[in-house]
């Protein structure tokens, strides 16, 4: 079964830059697409970056967009998501998601569209 693993959170100030790393175990080639996604209190989890394992294409929310890059390392059954410039609105619980889909556009986007999660890594970013 798939194990995901997220760390590198912490407690910022605007403009800081922070990476985010999702340690991967038991994946194999049905874990097709990886997200990332995010959660403030009261809020509904939100997407902010996705990709297909050997993909060319990486998805972003327009948030974060010129902003956050995620990357993956197959080596270490890794996916990173690297923040810059970070903003306060940035606030939340970052969970990185995985599932056999491959996942186009639109539905990278979504979700429900993803089998296996992470337990979170608290990000907050102070003015």
């Amino acid at each position: 079964q798939v194990q995901l693993v997220e760390s590198g959170g912490g407690l910022v100030q605007a403009g800081d830059s922070l990476t985010l790393s999702c340690a991967a175990s038991g994946l194999t080639f049905r874990q097709a697409t990886m997200g990332w996604f995010r959660q403030a209190p009261g809020k509904e989890r939100e997407f902010v970056a996705g990709l297909r394992w050997g993909g060319a294409n990486k998805y972003y929310a327009d948030s974060v967009k010129g902003r956050f890059t995620i990357s993956a390392d197959n080596a270490k059954n890794t996916v990173y998501l690297q923040m810059n410039r970070m903003k306060p609105e940035d606030t939340a619980v970052y969970y990185c998601a995985a599932t056999s889909r491959g996942l186009i556009l639109t539905t990278v986007r979504l979700k429900d569209e993803y089998d296996n999660w992470g337990q979170g890594t608290q990000v907050t970013v102070s003015s």
